[in-house]
Parts: C-alpha cells; structure tokens; sequence
C-alpha cells in the first residue's frame, strides 16, 4: 500500500529552476519515483542537457525556456507542456536568486528583481498552472521559499531575499486556502543553508561566514541536495493527500536557535 502512495509513475511534473541546484536534485528525486520531467529554466541550453541527464532514469523529459516574471514566457511554458503531456500533475515552482547588499545601499532595482524573481514569479507559475489543475480537478504545486522567510539569517545583508520568500510563504498558505476545493494542495519546502544552489560557492570557499552558518545550525553542517528529494517525493505524491498549506523547514535546527 505505502510504496503505492509514493509511486510517481505517469504524473507530468513541472521544475522552474531546475537546470541546476536545488531544482536538478529534486527533479531527479521525482524521475526516479516515475514522474516525467519538464525543466523549465532561463538558461535553456542548461535545461535540455539536465533534461537529457534525467531522461537515462527511462522518463520522459523536455527541457524549455522561461523567464518566471515574464507573463507571455510562463503561459507559453505551459501550453508547451499541456500539448506535449496532456496535463500538469505536479509544479515544483522553484526559480529563484538572492542579493547580499546592505538595505541602505541596495538600488530599488535590485530590490525589485529579487521580489519579481522568487515572489511575483512564484505567483505567475503557479496562477498559470493553477488554471490547467482547476480544470483537471487536482495538482500538486510544492513552492520553494526558505528558512530566511522564518527568522533573518546572520551575517549576510539579505533584507529583499528574506522578505520575498516570507512572501511566498504566505502565498503558499494563500492559495491552499483558495483551491482547496478544487483538489489542489499547495504547500512549500523551506530549505536552509544547503551546498547546492545559492550557497554553494560559500560552502566551496570554506570561509567566515560559512563557519558562522554553522556555528548557528545545531546539526553543524549544510544540507545536500539529495537530502530534499524526501520531501518532494512526499508532497508530489498521493502519500501527502491530506497536506496542504504546510511549510516543510529542512534546516538542520537552524531556525529553533
């Protein structure tokens, strides 16, 4: 019965950002329960090849392109995939960047890129395939915010990243309220300091602010990627059929001090 409400096989799942990082690990996570693939990432050229990669687990993938703050890009990218699979079972709504500048030096176009990049596209996404699961009756859509939308990470000068991903929190918790009675459950994963993505090059530098991560996460290391796969199989699949609006933290304790 459990191994059954894990199995992903014939689901169609979405992954922004997910030509690298986080996103590429909890694609593959997913291709190897069975689901086909669709990497969907502004660098396309990365995108086919991680697609590529993925494809050797004996699903089916396609990598596309899309800028998540572009409207047309991110209806396009959905009307690709609707055409090519039929349906969307499953939105990994991952894209995302971070800027360390001082909240006092920072440019209001700085500003405005990180929120349009992890909180106005973790919307467009999710309102356009929210669409094709509302006429499908069901989905999965699993954003990725962060430990920094739960307390404020130290050293670094993040304010714009940290407010963004508080946002896409309360976004997520938002819109499980709303279509809920559609059969759609809609919930986020909340990673803290992990050696992919983001955070990689400070983890391969090894430096200050590196050891002070650490100091301040009672496990005393970063996750890996492969340690989100867990967490997305779960709300991907039917195991998590009574889950919705929920903020999965996977910190290490990082946000209990």
């Amino acid at each position: 019965m459990y191994k059954e409400l894990f199995d992903l096989t014939g689901k169609c799942t979405i992954v922004t950002g997910g030509a690298q990082g986080l996103g590429m690990h909890m694609a593959t996570a997913l291709a190897e329960m069975g689901s086909d693939i669709v990497i969907a990432d502004k660098n396309v050229e990365l995108a086919k090849i991680t697609a590529k990669k993925i494809k050797e687990l004996g699903i089916e993938t396609i990598g596309i392109k899309v800028d998540v703050t572009k409207k047309d890009e991110v209806q396009s990218m959905v009307e690709t995939v609707v055409g090519e699979f039929g349906k969307i079972d499953v939105l990994l709504n991952n894209a995302g960047i971070v800027k360390h500048i001082d909240a006092e030096m920072m440019e209001y176009e700085d500003w405005l890129e990180v929120i349009d990049v992890n909180l106005n596209g973790i919307f467009l996404v999710a309102q356009a395939v929210g669409r094709v699961m509302i006429k499908q009756k069901k989905g999965s859509i699993i954003n990725t915010s962060s430990a920094a939308g739960l307390i404020v990470p130290y050293p670094q000068s993040q304010t714009s990243y940290n407010a963004s991903k508080a946002g896409v929190i309360q976004l997520t918790k938002s819109l499980a309220s709303e279509w809920a009675k559609h059969n759609i459950r809609v919930n986020t994963i909340a990673p803290g300091y992990m050696s992919v993505g983001v955070a990689k090059p400070y983890f391969e530098e090894k430096g200050e602010m590196v050891r002070r991560w650490l100091s301040m996460t009672p496990m005393n290391r970063p996750g890996e990627g492969e340690e989100l796969g867990g967490i997305a199989i779960y709300l991907a699949s039917d195991a998590s059929s009574f889950v919705t609006g929920g903020v999965f933290v996977l910190d290490g304790g990082l946000s209990i001090w």
